[in-house]
């Protein structure tokens, strides 16, 4: 399999369905992003394992959550748990040069993998920060939209603080995959997607 059969496979079972994401899935190789030894299986449709007990999520997963997220051209992004650069290369792919990516990983030794896949790829405005004690990027907040790797127990507030208003958050918190939308005056809307399984939010 190709990462254009991958591609294919996810927009036949439609998962994926937007231009702009569908484009970034083509151009963006998995094969860069998963380690060496699980190279043969770097289209198949299931996560596969990273060290540190964390994984490079599903490919059908990753369509879903950026399909709800819906990036767009432009917007400042923060990928939490960017684990392998792949989520946060997609993200880069999407919002194109006027946009800024922002992921954070918080073992050091993915946050480098990180930023070497990264580099694979000439994406300038995307960048991968190693981060401890806190949750997210708060000096580079607000954003305009949040992507969340690994399941929350609860929904944060500090991820929610740094989302600016008309903003959205993807997150999957215990066995769900939330799509939270920020109005103004700090209103909050919600939608629940259940049946997925994420790490844990550490």
């Amino acid at each position: 399999m190709s990462q254009n059969e991958l591609t294919n496979h996810l927009t036949d079972a439609g998962v994926l369905k937007t231009s702009r994401i569908v484009d970034a899935f083509r151009t963006i190789d998995r094969a860069d992003f998963v380690p060496r030894k699980y190279l043969n299986e770097a289209y198949g449709d299931y996560p596969l394992p990273l060290g540190y007990g964390q994984t490079i999520s599903q490919p059908t997963t990753v369509a879903f959550m950026l399909e709800k997220l819906q990036p767009q051209a432009g917007e400042k992004i923060l990928d939490v748990g960017s684990g392998s650069g792949w989520t946060t290369a997609l993200l880069a792919q999407i919002v194109g040069p006027a946009g800024k990516v922002c992921g954070v990983e918080i073992v050091p030794e993915l946050a480098e993998l990180g930023r070497k896949n990264l580099a694979n790829y000439e994406l300038n405005w995307a960048e991968i920060k190693l981060v401890t004690g806190e949750l997210g990027c708060p000096p580079l907040a607000p954003f305009n939209k949040i992507l969340v790797s690994a399941a929350a127990e609860e929904l944060p507030d500090e991820l929610l603080s740094q989302l600016k208003s008309g903003g959205r958050l993807v997150i999957p918190i215990q066995n769900s995959i939330w799509q939270i939308d920020k109005a103004a005056a700090g209103k909050f809307r919600q939608q629940e997607f259940p049946g997925f399984v994420f790490v844990p939010l550490v």
